[in-house]
């Protein structure tokens, strides 16, 4: 390389440094003016609202929060008003109804706010651009909810025309269905969003309501699909069970649980299971036993808490619709979850009698029994609560119930004696044996003694097959039952005249017996005489009075057997014979008075 070239090169190389300098110095120059319009430009809004910010149409830049909220109280005055219309109708919601006003400095710390989140480089981006943006916030409002909602509820009410669902019915063995048929309803989640943009953004305009149609109608075809499906459900139930209790669900009212198409309504079966559980949920109870001068004065058993599985038996209701659907069953028992609580203790802690667990129970009715019948039966039943039996002791139904005459409280009622229907003290008493018989059967103790009535009587019957009957008259007829499971066995009894039910529960130590009890037989029916009418002199003459009831006579037999561990302890063939029985009446031949 020669001395021209390397002077050349020399020369380029410096004036490129030359020119590098000038750029750097240039940059350095833009980067600094930047800067200080920034400083500048954030001195200025210090303490003022940032460039391209309005409040409901009204600009706001470059003022102070103050300064804001002067402005916004001469521009926006508050409305005394909302117009609202449908069609050819108006609704005006007077704000002062509803506590409205408007929040001029929240507003004003809002516009504030803008840019200065604490983000610098957002902040700060935001704030190089907002010359050219435009930003238009809200009024911030204030009301009261609960009175907007209430006067929103009254004008839906005015307007809303309530669609009819689609349902089905068994009419003369036939199902029916109603197709259903449309109906309008507010929209009242965009009136809300309508409502609240007309006041944050002060228009007075007024808003049209925004109107929903609903239609659940069915087509032909459809309504004809949901008919089919309803027959599948004619004759069939689902029963529900919990707690020795069952709860039973005809055709009629599986109707309403299901949807023309193939699901089920949900709500409703929610609806249902809410009504089960008030019947069925319970707190867990500890037990009650006071005993005083050989007998229980008080005593209710320990109970186990109960609370229904809602959740699942739900499921289990589904499922078994489904399958009461789609099979030949005609019942399907669904057993109801429950979820239980264990009382703080149990009944066998508070005795040492051995009073554990209840063994048998026994019920019968009295519906249409007269005033001083009904009396009888509670008092009598009375004589029974609290009565403890010791193992290996007889039990005598007259010598724990006592002296029965108007002495000891008990009215005249119907009673059978000497082969007739009379008046006599005590009428009802064998209301009280029958039920104490059925309950020992169901108990599995062997019975000593029973008799059963002269004739059927129906109160017997209203609830129970004939022949569960026992008859009682001391001193010759008696009821008698031994004791002779493993402990002491406690009676307890349950009047209701609401329902007219008399219960009887047997309570002890269960030691695994079995009891079976088959189903009676009625043999050798026998029709009742013709009804008797005997001349009264006491009587007027022209008067009828009924003084005995006819009755079918009958044979009824059945058996009861006890088995432990597949082995039989005890057993007995009841045979109750029944007379038929002549209605007779007295036929008043006396002076008219």
């Amino acid at each position: 390389m020669n001395s021209e070239t390397l002077i050349h090169n020399n020369t380029i190389i410096k004036q490129f440094k030359s020119i590098a300098k000038l750029f750097i110095l240039m940059f350095f120059c833009i980067i600094f003016f930047i800067f200080l319009s920034l400083v500048i430009f954030n001195l200025y809004f210090q303490d003022k609202i940032y460039p391209g910010i309005y409040i409901a149409g009204q600009e706001v830049s470059g003022h102070t929060q103050e300064q804001t909220i002067n402005l916004l109280a001469l521009k926006f005055k508050q409305p005394d008003k909302i117009i609202l219309t449908n069609q050819n109708q108006t609704y005006e919601i007077p704000l002062e109804a509803i506590d409205f006003s408007y929040d001029f400095q929240e507003t004003a710390h809002l516009a504030f706010s803008l840019y200065r989140t604490g983000n610098i480089p957002n902040d700060y981006y935001h704030r190089l651009f907002s010359f050219s943006n435009k930003i238009n916030l809200k009024l911030t409002i204030n009301l009261n909810e609960e009175k907007f909602e209430e006067i929103l509820s009254v004008i839906a009410g005015q307007i809303a025309v309530e669609p009819i669902y689609p349902s089905i019915e068994y009419v003369n063995d036939e199902v029916v269905v109603n197709k259903g048929k449309a109906g309008t309803d507010i929209d009242l989640k965009l009136l809300h969003l309508l409502i609240d943009q007309s006041l944050s953004y002060a228009n007075p305009r007024p808003i049209q309501i925004p109107i929903l149609n609903l239609d659940p109608s069915l087509t032909e075809s459809k309504a004809l699909d949901f008919k089919k499906r309803g027959e599948k459900y004619i004759n069939k139930s689902l029963q529900l069970e919990a707690d020795n209790q069952i709860y039973d669900y005809t055709a009629t009212q599986i109707f309403n649980l299901i949807n023309p198409d193939t699901s089920f309504k949900e709500n409703e079966i929610t609806e249902l299971i809410n009504e089960l559980s008030n019947k069925i949920d319970r707190e867990p109870k500890n037990p009650i036993f006071i005993y005083e001068n050989g007998k229980v004065t008080e005593f209710s058993p320990s109970l186990d808490g109960l609370k229904v599985d809602q959740t699942q038996l739900k499921d289990f209701i589904i499922k078994n619709l489904e399958k009461l659907e789609d099979s030949d069953d005609i019942s399907i028992l669904i057993t109801i979850p429950l979820n239980k609580t264990a009382p703080e203790y149990t009944t066998e802690e508070v005795n040492n009698l051995g009073i554990k667990e209840l063994l048998g129970m026994g019920t019968s009715r009295f519906k249409g029994s007269i005033a001083t019948r009904i009396h009888n039966i509670s008092l009598a039943s009375s004589k029974f609560n609290g009565i403890l039996i010791p193992p290996n002791q007889t039990f005598s139904f007259n010598d724990s119930l006592g002296d029965v005459s108007q002495y000891t409280g008990y009215k005249q009622a119907y009673i059978i004696k000497d082969g007739k229907t009379i008046l006599g003290d005590g009428g009802g008493v064998c209301q009280v044996s029958t039920t104490l018989f059925r309950a020992v059967l169901d108990a599995g103790l062997p019975v000593v003694e029973r008799r059963a009535h002269a004739y059927r009587v129906s109160y017997y019957e209203q609830d129970s097959l004939p022949g569960l009957d026992a008859t009682v008259y001391a001193p010759t007829t008696d009821l008698k039952f031994k004791n002779n499971s493993p402990a002491h066995i406690l009676i307890q009894t349950k009047f209701d005249a609401k329902t007219s039910t008399l219960t009887f529960e047997i309570y002890g130590t269960s030691d695994g017996r079995v009891p079976t009890t088959s189903k009676p037989v009625v043999t050798d029916v026998v029709p009742p005489p013709e009804d008797l009418y005997v001349d009264d002199p006491t009587l007027p003459a022209g008067e009828i009075k009924q003084i005995d009831w006819k009755a079918w006579g009958a044979k009824v037999v059945f058996n009861y057997v006890v088995e432990r561990d597949g082995v039989t302890i005890f057993e007995k063939t009841f045979l109750s014979n029944f007379k038929p029985w002549q209605a007779v009446f007295l036929k008043g031949t006396g002076p008219v008075i």
